[in-house]
């Protein structure tokens, strides 16, 4: 058993295990950084920079502009953009006057749209220009009665319905009512899940979820990086939980410049990094893949990133050594989820790395690993069972969903879903989502096991394991994957050399090539959609 809490043996003097997170806000937190380094750079856009003062200075223009327009505390404002300006002016805007952050996936269809503008209740939308037509076409299916138009290239652009982001500040006269908000209390952001489990639940994070969790990051990756001297390659979704705290958070409370690109597309990226030199990178393993096989990224200046970090999907250990001997980095893979504001594991930087693990938790943060029947016992290191979690970060619950708050949460703790185990010094290792196991012949096989195996071959550049129905062992194992470019190897070789590196119940029976492999906007494989597409065959 882990109850000592072993992890903490590993954290040195001068890193806090316990934190006292002030009673602030989103917004003072934000202010005080603008207070401290008003002419520091805040925000990077191809080229165009802000300093913290400038944006201080818009951002109270919005807040001040949703106030005129009756928008009020509590109320739900949507934000449907790519990473840009806009966002963090908006982002920072509506928690200025107590109003709710609901994050959109630019992604989404116009079925997902409406549900989730339903779901929320939201009256105002933030919207980039080209998906304006999808708002308007479900107007009047929704409550929106307001809906400022981000334009990048241009400002003079109109709208029918919509009224330009430029011109909707315009109508501000810079003063904002102050606002009450109590942070433990007060809902700042509604983090849409993915809804990988049928309908998506919108995640209710408080001022005080988030401040933990910008706290306890910046605790545990103290000395790693300094204030108001790095520069944060910020391409992960600032819709995602993941690139909303690391990239626009915890950057503004350490006063980092936070370098924009709306997309990751490799010869952009490259560019960026030659031109802006960035020192951080939180990014995904999918991000790494394609800078790993970039015949040229060594020219680029790739060096000047000195941290990773990795989230959001399992980075496989082989992809990890393959990109920190090609840029000198070092890749310090975490753990979260939208629940958890969303951190809660990481390799930590003053201890002992172990590759393929998540790492150990954050200060304030508990973690065990319970039986999967009833999780009501916990198991012994080294046993599987399903990983729970406590602490300042988790969520106040899901928004008009008590039930499944009830079930997610029970006395405290965070009930993830994620199959783990932890080892004898308290590193934790996620082996993969619940309903992702594959039963088959009555044994539990774990995709993320196989796949660390498949990546180790020379030839493959990515990979996703999957149940399939099967008569005889009810379900049996099936690999996709996506070979390198110009590296050939058969299935017949593959299903070779799985056999000398796993059980033979393990191993793939089928496996299937393909050119490309389904993923969200934010690079994590959509391992869902291809089991999806597998069962749409048998039917």
């Amino acid at each position: 058993m882990l109850t000592n809490k072993v992890w903490l043996s590993h954290y040195p003097e001068y890193i806090a295990k316990e934190l006292s997170i002030p009673n602030k806000t989103i917004p003072q937190m934000f202010n005080e950084t603008v207070e401290n380094y008003p002419n520091h750079s805040c925000l990077s856009f191809y080229g165009m920079k802000k300093t913290y003062s400038e944006v201080h200075s818009a951002v109270m223009s919005f807040a001040s502009a949703l106030q005129n327009n009756k928008v009020k505390k509590g109320d739900r404002v949507a934000i449907m953009l790519p990473n840009c300006p806009q966002y963090v002016i908006s982002y920072y805007g509506i928690l200025t006057i107590g109003a709710i952050v609901t994050q959109v996936n630019p992604m989404s269809v116009q079925r997902e749209l409406k549900e989730l503008l339903n779901d929320s209740g939201a009256e105002t939308i933030v919207v980039l220009n080209s998906l304006f037509p999808i708002v308007k076409s479900i107007l009047e299916e929704t409550n929106l009665r307001k809906i400022i138009v981000v334009n990048l290239s241009s400002t003079n652009e109109e709208y029918e319905t919509g009224i330009p982001f430029d011109k909707f500040l315009q109508g501000s006269n810079h003063k904002v009512t102050p606002v009450m908000i109590d942070p433990s209390e007060d809902v700042a952001v509604l983090q849409y899940t993915g809804g990988t489990t049928g309908r998506s639940k919108g995640v209710m994070l408080t001022h005080r979820n988030l401040y933990a969790n910008i706290m306890q990051q910046s605790e545990f990756f103290k000395g790693a990086f300094n204030r108001g001297l790095e520069r944060v390659l910020s391409i992960i979704p600032f819709f995602h939980v993941y690139g909303m705290t690391v990239c626009i958070n915890l950057s503004v409370f350490m006063a980092n410049e936070i370098i924009m690109l709306p997309r990751f597309e490799i010869q952009e990226v490259l560019n960026t990094i030659k031109n802006e030199q960035p020192t951080l990178f939180p990014g995904v393993p999918t991000m790494y893949v394609a800078l790993i096989n970039h015949p040229e990224s060594e020219k680029y200046g790739i060096d000047t990133i000195k941290l990773c970090n990795s989230g959001s999907a399992p980075m496989p250990v082989e992809l990890m050594k393959q990109f920190e001997t090609k840029t000198g980095a070092t890749i310090l893979e975490g753990y979260g989820l939208s629940e958890a504001s969303p951190t809660t594991h990481s390799n930590p930087a003053f201890a002992k790395r172990k590759p393929g693990t998540v790492g150990i938790p954050y200060p304030s943060t508990e973690s065990k690993i319970v039986d999967l029947a009833n999780g009501t016992e916990e198991v012994p290191a080294g046993e599987i069972g399903e990983l729970i979690i406590k602490g300042p970060q988790v969520m106040k619950g899901y928004w008009n969903l008590p039930e499944e708050t009830a079930i997610t949460i029970r006395d405290g703790w965070l009930y993830t879903g994620d199959i783990a185990r932890v080892d004898e010094d308290g590193y934790v290792s996620i082996l993969d989502r619940k309903k992702d196991m594959i039963i088959a012949s009555g044994f539990n096989v774990y995709p993320r096991e196989i796949e660390e195996v498949i990546y180790e071959h020379p030839c493959v550049r990515e990979a996703v394991v999957i149940g399939v129905p099967d008569e005889y062992r009810g379900e049996t194992v099936k690999a996709v994957i996506v070979l390198k470019e110009d590296l050939q190897v058969s299935e017949e070789e593959l299903k070779e050399y799985c056999k000398i590196n796993l059980a033979t119940y393990k191993v793939p029976r089928i496996i299937e090539f393909r050119n490309e492999l389904p993923k969200t906007n934010v690079g994590k494989i959509l391992r869902r959609a291809i089991r999806e597409s597998e069962n749409s065959k048998v039917r």
